[in-house]
């Protein structure tokens, strides 16, 4: 097919497979009970759907960026994307609870490829100057999918049945494939050495056991056999795997990247505002049930116009950041953020259903706006060479952050009695870890001064654009 520009197949083929890895993330929350329940299995068990996604999900991130350099970011991309959509149809397919745990397991492998992958083809696809633009693409499945996951996981489990959560994927993966299959580019930019064996097998590990600490550690009790052992063993494993990355000649992750002061301060950056906008959404749909008594699907509707406050942030964003610059854009909407999150804390707020739902579209509106121009002034100076390492690394840190948020959150919630029964607990435990996440966003502040001033510029002579009608 020659009619398709592949610039613009990137940008449609990256959307679908991130909003589907978006979705998945929370889609399923609302079904666990029914699940349980169809399976014959107690709600405890149910759990292990989610858990079993996120934990695959860490095994695979450490190694996406090394294979999209080795074999191709196009090739990885497109087989991991085909068989995460495999992997759905095998989910909602599923007949027992085993069978979906581990359907599950190859989803979250596939799905912790495709992000840094998708995000390597995208950045080099484009150069820095024109990532501004891409804004309105990056905040559709990194910020308004998770977001719409709990209603839309609701309304389906409702009306149709919770394996039409899976079912959805189908269509749109296997249209993705085929579209990229034909409209992209390959990009290989060649990965130098032989294969860091001693690292894959140090932080590989390390990422699974500590996400699956984190994920089971405030319901099982932190001191646990189970939850001590795994923590304790992943901090080990990750302690060894830093020090193997620091010395070894050909890294699985290149940590050195680290000494670049802008994309630093973009992974600690992401780490400390994943780790808040996770845990407020964690923590404010608790209260409402737990408190106040809502329903779950409720409890999801009251956190939606933050996806709202999102679209209108990718906008902002494509027209303030060339003006004011990151770190003009970013601290204040940094500041903003946290008193936004603070002001969710404050009794009877929770109450109002008009004041929830304006504060939770600015939490949208300024955290996303903070989070885009990070993500983009991140990687300005990263050369293509090192995109696939530096976007697996961001996503790694990222990804932590949201688990460490939610962890924190429920921590705090915990060590203040906040277990009570439905419309009968105390509201105390649940401000005081909605505090918890305004002061993790207001750490994020001191690191947001470390961004440039200037945005990117295109460089002093461009060459023209190759014909787009030239196909791979």
């Amino acid at each position: 097919m020659r009619g398709i520009n592949p610039r613009i197949a990137v940008v449609i083929v990256y959307t679908a497979a991130m909003c589907m890895n978006g979705l998945d993330s929370t889609i399923v929350n609302p079904a666990l009970l029914t699940i349980a329940r169809d399976f014959g299995e107690p709600v405890s068990a149910a759990n292990t759907v989610e858990v079993a996604f996120l934990v695959a999900l860490a095994v695979a991130l450490p190694v996406a960026g090394r294979l999209g350099d080795r074999f191709g970011t196009k090739r990885v991309f497109l087989a991991a994307l085909a068989v995460f959509t495999a992997a759905s149809a095998a989910c909602g397919l599923a007949g027992g609870l085993p069978e979906l745990v581990l359907a599950r397991v190859v989803q979250g492998v596939a799905g912790g490829l495709l992000t840094p992958v998708g995000m390597t083809l995208l950045f080099r696809t484009f150069p820095p100057h024109e990532r501004v633009k891409l804004s309105r693409v990056l905040i559709v499945p990194t910020a308004l999918m998770p977001a719409l996951g709990p209603p839309l996981g609701g309304f389906l489990t409702g009306h149709l049945s919770w394996h039409w959560l899976f079912f959805v994927n189908v269509p749109i993966g296997a249209a993705a494939v085929l579209l990229g299959a034909v409209g992209i580019h390959e990009q290989a930019e060649g990965a130098e050495g032989p294969f860091d064996l001693v690292g894959f097998l140090l932080a590989t590990p390390a990422l699974g056991l500590l996400t699956y600490a984190l994920g089971f550690g405030p319901s099982h009790g932190w001191t646990s056999p189970a939850i001590a052992v795994s923590g304790a063993l992943g901090l080990a494993l990750l302690a060894a795997a830093v020090g193997h990355l620091l010395r070894a000649t050909t890294p699985l992750l290149e940590l050195k990247l680290l000494g670049d002061r802008v994309f630093a301060s973009a992974a600690v950056l992401a780490l400390v505002t994943s780790a808040g906008l996770m845990g407020v959404l964690f923590a404010f749909p608790l209260l409402c049930q737990a408190v106040l008594g809502a329903s779950a699907l409720d409890a999801g509707l009251s956190v939606f116009p933050e996806a709202l406050g999102l679209m209108l942030a990718s906008q902002a964003v494509d027209r303030l950041l060339p003006r004011l610059g990151p770190r003009l854009l970013a601290v204040p909407a940094l500041v903003l953020a946290t008193a936004v999150f603070a002001a969710l804390a404050v009794p009877g707020v929770a109450e109002n259903a008009w004041a929830v739902r304006a504060l939770m579209f600015c939490v949208g509106l300024v955290l996303g706006t903070a989070v885009l121009t990070v993500q983009i002034a991140g990687f300005a100076d990263v050369p293509p060479p090192a995109m696939g390492q530096a976007m697996g690394l961001f996503t790694i840190v990222r990804t932590l952050g949201g688990a460490l948020g939610i962890a924190a959150v429920a921590a705090v919630i915990a060590a203040g009695g906040g277990s009570g029964p439905h419309g009968d607990a105390a509201p105390g435990p649940y401000r005081t870890a909605i505090l918890t996440t305004a002061g993790l966003v207001a750490l994020g502040t001191l690191f947001a001064l470390r961004l440039p001033k200037e945005a990117p510029a295109p460089p002093p002579f461009e060459e023209e654009p190759e014909d787009a009608s030239v196909t791979a």
